[in-house]
């Protein structure tokens, strides 16, 4: 999408994902391996009663969907962070999660005409419909081409 494409109160979609356990065990081995991430056993005795992905994982996962839906073939460049980051629910194996990002704000830099903002929340929800990942973003657009 364009960033003249996004409309204050839109909300991009992407359809279900689902999380494998390999997928789970492999991110959380390579970045994130607390117990209840990558040792089964240790995870049926933690407080989760289970293995659980790591919510640098959900993250990931949000990400990609919103290049997929939204970010491929725009103008975005990057984003000076993100805000509010909530992991509600943890992720299990096999769930299908799927991607709600509602545009908050869109608006033009007033320093610098050639850059466009927009401030989304992005919500990711499991196959029950539970709350899994809320985050609130900033993305820059570069502008340049739609000024001329």
């Amino acid at each position: 999408m364009k960033f003249k494409d996004f409309e204050v109160g839109m909300v991009v979609t992407h359809p279900p994902v689902v999380v494998t356990r390999e997928d789970m065990l492999a991110f959380a081995r390579s970045f994130d391996p607390q117990p209840f991430h990558v040792d089964e056993e240790a995870a049926r005795e933690s407080r989760w009663g289970g293995l659980i992905g790591s919510g640098w994982l959900t993250c990931a996962l949000a990400m990609r969907m919103v290049c997929d839906a939204a970010l491929k073939g725009s103008e975005s460049f990057g984003s000076p962070g993100l805000e509010r980051l909530r992991w509600p629910k943890p992720v299990r194996p096999g769930d299908a999660l799927r991607l709600e990002a509602t545009v908050d704000s869109k608006r033009v830099s007033s320093s610098r005409s050639d850059l466009g903002i927009l401030r989304w929340t992005w919500r990711m929800f499991n196959q029950d419909d539970e709350l899994v990942l809320e985050l609130e973003a900033t993305n820059m657009f570069e502008l340049a081409d739609e000024q001329e």
